[in-house]
């Protein structure tokens, strides 16, 4: 990561409340506040859940002060209604990317979600999407229930589409959607739209992931749910209850285990035991996607001061 290499953007990665935020922060106030740094940095969040506009402490969005502090991106930029998708996410990333440019600054890319990442950083061309399908296959299975309406159609998809099939978890009913959507509205395997997600090659970013370890991690994503109940994640839920949300943000992390206390189905304790059972198995998923990438320099967890310590070495 030296010599050319400290001229490329970077892009920090990791799972959900690993510190990524905090440390972008770090990174950018360090660059403002050297007297031989001419070009601003400028943050892009790269984040499915920090894109929908008033869904602000359960998605652990920047703060009003650290958004006027420094110039952030791709936050606040959809209703919670609306659908969106990387389709969606690639385009306005482009547009941020060359207002960046535009202004002579530096952009300092940062989040954890896998796919959008992969698509704006690698350039991928996702295969053409069909809303129609999409709906149809998602209500037949929420008709069967969770999860065997997920678990059917993941068998549907391993005749369709074997390798696709055995990249997901027949759980994981986005995932599977989209692959067998594609399948049945080109009449190709979702797996055929070339090299995709199974291929690394030289990109003009940097990039580093913050390793927290699975003990720390766990108690990480405990401790944020206990500072986003204080800071008021249950009345920013209920302003969004009488709402109609989309798919995807329906699907927020706490926030539907925070809706279901809400509605009388269970205690806000219970609430949020699954919320952070659910939490940890989504950031494992998180580690394994990022582990497969060998073009990431990993960094231990530290404090932010310290990990960008670490960062400024490995550029030396």
């Amino acid at each position: 990561m030296a010599g050319d290499s400290c001229h490329r953007p970077l892009v920090i990665v990791g799972p959900t409340a690993s510190g990524k935020s905090a440390l972008a922060l770090e990174l950018a106030r360090r660059a403002h506040s050297r007297p031989d740094t001419a070009d601003p940095t400028e943050l892009v969040s790269v984040d499915s859940m920090q894109v929908y506009r008033g869904m602000d402490i359960g998605t652990a969005k920047p703060t009003p002060a650290e958004q006027a502090e420094v110039r952030h991106h791709l936050i606040d930029i959809v209703d919670p209604a609306e659908r969106f998708s990387v389709v969606d996410y690639a385009t306005a990333f482009e547009v941020a990317m060359a207002a960046i440019s535009g202004r002579g600054a530096v952009p300092l890319l940062v989040g954890g979600t896998g796919l959008y990442l992969r698509a704006v950083v690698d350039g991928l061309t996702p295969p053409p999407e069909f809303a129609d399908i999409t709906a149809e296959l998602e209500a037949e299975a929420y008709a069967a229930g969770e999860p065997e309406g997920t678990v059917a159609l993941h068998r549907r998809l391993a005749e369709l589409d074997p390798l696709a099939a055995s990249r997901m978890e027949p759980t994981n009913l986005r995932r599977i959607v989209r692959a067998l959507s594609v399948c049945l509205g080109t009449g190709r395997s979702f797996s055929s739209y070339g090299p995709g997600l199974q291929s690394y090659p030289e990109v003009p970013f940097r990039m580093v992931g913050i390793d927290p370890g699975r003990a720390a991690l766990d108690e990480l994503i405990s401790e944020r749910y206990r500072q986003q109940i204080e800071q008021g994640f249950l009345e920013e839920v209920r302003r969004l209850v009488a709402r109609t949300l989309s798919r995807t943000a329906a699907q927020a992390l706490g926030y539907k285990e925070l809706r279901a206390h809400l509605a009388g189905e269970c205690t806000l304790d219970e609430a949020l035991n699954v919320a952070i059972a659910r939490t940890r198995r989504f950031a494992r998923r998180q580690q394994r996607w990022f582990a497969r990438d060998p073009r990431i320099i990993w960094i231990s967890l530290r404090s932010p001061a310290e990990m960008a310590d670490q960062i400024e070495q490995l550029e030396s």
